[in-house]
């Protein structure tokens, strides 16, 4: 809970850096996040302690180069890696993208079903629905989660909408617990 706290405030801060020198951080971030993704090879290097710091300062600074990324974004990996905070990079990034989504004006949300898909009139209206209530654009993926028997869960940020079948029986039972 503390990373994500102190991620949180890493996210803002580069976030409000980056607006000032007019640089797009997200899309930054994503290009750096995919290029480490993709290299097993960069992933050991910036997430494994047995590197030293100026290994990861002088492959994140050729990696960057080849990217062609901001000096911005160049300082804040760089200061990352003095800090010894390379390791919640991926917890920064999500919440970059986060509060880059709400600065343009739409959520990121997940459906759960037992079902391999969602029905698209379901998404559908689904969408319609969370794009009414929370007044944004809701962008919406399908997970298929084996804990669901029946019916739906739906999670856009701190809202979430329960209508499967375990949620029902979980207040069934507890009304008949309680009463």
């Amino acid at each position: 809970m503390r990373e994500q706290i102190i991620a949180k405030a890493y996210a803002q801060s580069i976030i409000d850096l980056a607006k000032d020198e007019n640089v797009d951080v997200a899309a930054e971030m994503t290009k750096f996040t995919e290029v480490i993704n993709e290299n097993n090879d960069l992933e050991n290097v910036f997430f494994l302690d047995v590197f030293t710091q100026e290994e990861k300062v002088n492959v994140a600074t050729d990696v960057i180069a080849k990217l062609k990324l901001s000096n911005i974004f160049k300082k804040f990996v760089m200061f990352l890696v003095q800090e010894q905070r390379l390791s919640i990079f991926p917890l920064i990034f999500k919440e970059v993208i986060m509060i880059d989504d709400h600065n343009k004006g739409f959520l990121r949300g997940t459906i759960e079903g037992a079902g391999a898909e969602v029905p698209a009139q379901f998404k559908d209206q689904m969408k319609s629905y969370l794009d009414a209530k929370l007044g944004r654009n809701c962008d919406l993926d399908y997970k298929q989660n084996d804990k669901i028997t029946a019916g739906f869960r739906v999670t856009v940020e701190d809202l979430q909408l329960d209508a499967s079948l375990d949620n029902q029986l979980d207040k069934l039972k507890n009304s008949i617990i309680n009463a």
